[in-house]
């Protein structure tokens, strides 16, 4: 189960998120010479079937208030640094029950790229951001008939400016998850719309306070 420590982090993962933010392509300045501020505005986790991988996706908003946006960050907290992906290294922090946690940007993770999968076939139950074995039934994955069955494999990462598309393998072949980084709402009529091979759709806080819901990722061919 995901197992939510009431303790510190030192230094915070929102403080090393301000300072990761902006080199990221898919960042957008919020211009007159505003620093990075991002505020939790949502998320979710998952949980690693070995026990060994924190897993966290994390809805951050940023900017103005007339010109806030809401990206999506995939976490994973390690014990030890993840073998060949040092470019996709937030930082580290000091945890008060864990201790030393190595953060990576969540896509170049192949633990959470294979939950995510899994997410989408409806083989994972998400769990609540901030709640200890709490399923978060807000979060929902969707697959269609013709989906990839078994787990998937990461081949390749490339960023774009909405998003990030890891290139995984699984079983039936290849295909690409992308992971919506500027996140915006989907009306809840065109859920599953698009010729998707899949899909998980969650929530976030607008900058007004209401709620929101949209892809934070999908699953092509």
């Amino acid at each position: 189960m995901a197992v939510v420590h009431r303790t510190t982090m030192t230094p915070g993962k929102l403080e090393l998120l301000a300072a990761w933010l902006p080199a990221q392509p898919w960042y957008r300045d919020p211009g007159a010479g505003t620093s990075p501020r991002p505020a939790r505005a949502g998320g979710f986790r998952l949980d690693d079937p070995q026990g060994e991988v924190g897993i966290e996706f994390m809805a951050v908003s940023d900017g103005t208030a007339d010109r806030q946006l809401t990206y999506l960050v995939p976490l994973t907290y390690r014990g030890a640094p993840l073998e060949g992906a040092q470019e996709a290294l937030i930082g580290t922090s000091e945890h008060g029950v864990l201790g030393r946690r190595w953060i990576y940007d969540g896509t170049h993770d192949p633990v959470l790229v294979e939950r995510l999968y899994a997410l989408v076939r409806g083989e994972a139950v998400p769990q609540a951001q901030s709640e200890s074995d709490t399923p978060d039934p807000t979060v929902t994955g969707w697959s269609a008939e013709t989906a990839h069955p078994g787990p998937a494999s990461v081949l390749g990462v490339s960023d774009g400016p909405d998003s990030t598309d890891v290139l995984v393998r699984t079983p039936a072949g290849k295909l690409t998850i992308s992971v919506r980084r500027v996140l915006r709402p989907v009306p809840e009529r065109e859920d599953g719309a698009e010729p998707l091979l899949g899909h998980v759709t969650a929530e976030w806080t607008l900058a007004d306070g209401t709620r929101a819901r949209g892809r934070y990722a999908v699953v092509t061919p």
